[in-house]
This record gives C-alpha cells, sequence and structure tokens, in this order.
C-alpha cells in the first residue's frame, strides 16, 4: 500500500497573501509543515501542491518535493485530486499548509494498516473543542457522525442543537484528511452538492452522494494560521518548545 501526503499551498489569500512563505523563525511556513510530515514511515513521500512559481521557488531552495498544479482549483481538494492523476498512490493523505504546528503522530491515527476495503475511502481527524466560544466561531466546521463514527452531517453552525441534552462533545474537522484515488476521482466528476455550497465544505460531496466519510477523534491540537496575529502565536508556540530550524 502506497500513501503520499500532499500539502496544498496556495500563494493567494484574501486575508494574508503569500501565507505559504510567511517567516516563522527564519523559515517559510510550508517548511514546517514539509518537514513534520517528513518524520512519518509510513508515507511514501510528501509533496507541496502548488499553482505559484515562488512557493515552487522556495521548494527548490529547501529541498522540498513539489508539484505544479492547475490555479483553477477552489479547494484543496481539487488539487489533491490533480496530483493524484500525476502521482500514483494508493491513498492520499492531505496535511493542510498553514497548519505549522502538525503533530506527525495524528498521522497513525488516520493512515489504514491494510488498504480499505471501500474504494470510495474518506476519511478526517477531528477535534473535541473545549471552549464554549470555539463552538459559535463558524470557522470552526462542527461535525455530527453516526454510532459508526460516519459523518451524517458538517456545519459552521452549532450542531446538534443542545435542547434536551447536555451530555456530548463538540467536534471540529482539521486539515488531516484521507482519500483514496477513487474518491478523488469521484470529487473530480461529481458536481457540488447543495450543502457543501452552503456550508462551504467539499466533503459534504461525498456525503450528500451516499460515500461514507469516516470521523476519527485525535487528541492532538494545532493552529490555523490566517491572521498575522496567528503567525505571532505560532512562533512563540516554537520557541517555547525549543524548536529550531534544521
Amino acid at each position: 500500500m502506497k500513501t503520499i501526503a500532499v500539502i496544498p499551498a496556495r500563494y493567494q489569500s484574501s486575508r494574508m497573501p503569500g501565507k505559504p512563505l510567511a517567516d516563522i523563525l527564519g523559515r517559510p511556513m510550508i517548511w514546517w509543515v514539509w518537514q513534520e510530515a517528513k518524520k512519518c514511515p509510513a508515507l511514501s513521500g510528501v509533496v507541496i501542491a502548488t499553482d505559484d512559481e515562488r512557493i515552487a521557488d522556495a521548494c527548490k531552495a529547501y529541498g522540498m518535493d513539489y508539484c505544479m498544479t492547475s490555479p483553477d482549483h477552489d479547494t484543496p481538494t481539487g488539487r489533491i485530486w490533480e496530483v493524484s492523476t500525476k502521482l500514483e498512490a494508493d491513498l492520499y493523505l492531505q496535511v493542510m499548509g498553514d497548519e505549522p504546528l502538525i503533530n506527525a503522530a495524528a498521522f497513525d491515527l488516520i493512515l489504514p494498516k491494510a488498504l480499505p476495503e471501500d474504494p470510495y475511502y474518506v476519511a478526517v481527524l477531528t477535534n473535541v473543542m473545549e471552549h464554549p466560544a470555539d463552538v459559535i466561531d463558524f470557522s470552526n466546521q462542527k461535525v455530527v457522525t453516526n454510532a459508526a463514527r460516519e459523518i451524517l452531517m458538517i456545519s459552521r453552525s452549532p450542531i446538534p442543537y443542545p435542547k434536551g441534552t447536555l451530555d456530548f462533545e463538540y467536534e471540529k474537522v482539521t486539515g488531516i484528511q484521507l482519500y483514496s484515488r477513487r474518491a478523488l476521482a469521484f470529487y473530480h466528476d461529481t458536481p457540488k452538492s447543495l450543502l457543501e455550497k452552503a456550508e462551504e465544505n467539499d466533503m459534504m460531496r461525498f456525503v450528500e452522494n451516499g460515500h461514507k466519510v469516516h470521523a476519527i477523534t485525535s487528541p492532538y491540537k494545532t493552529v490555523s494560521v490566517d491572521t498575522p496575529k496567528d503567525l505571532e502565536l505560532v512562533a512563540r508556540i516554537l520557541r517555547e518548545r525549543g524548536e529550531q530550524a534544521e
């Protein structure tokens, strides 16, 4: 079984242009994600998927494998699909390029020991939210599953609604997601679904069309960098950990 980690890296960002190249302790943010992903022995390779020559130049400078993709993709999943047409593997692990505090130990939770029987296999790591403010934050995409931990709904609204009980934990999806080659082909060949458009979550394309998306709870939490303030927080955490750019 061959699994490749793909780190989507788009230069244009409405809130923080050039985000993948933002400096963190002397190295671009994308480097911190790449070097952590490289620690996972279960991966056959780690590649950065980008549509911008500036990011490609940074990859060359730091010896990071990369794959040029179309600028027309409007989701990370679409970019990973294109990689799957160029680099053959059984499974593709999405690792978001704006989460430099990612922990490779989390990959062991989502990577299967053997090739899944479902040819349209999709899985995502989730984090339990600890603060009430996070639950009402629309940037956190909340997930509801059935008893088998298969996703029923992903919403930016606080779901489930706590009318009858508070005896449950709110979970959010993370940037670590796993796709089979055929699942990515299905994603590319299938129009956007209604709920996907409403919630702006591309995994709903699978759910609405009857494919299972497996939710796996992870204790490993990270910080998504969306603003310069987030960048300062990440740099401070790395300094406190004693991390250095090798």
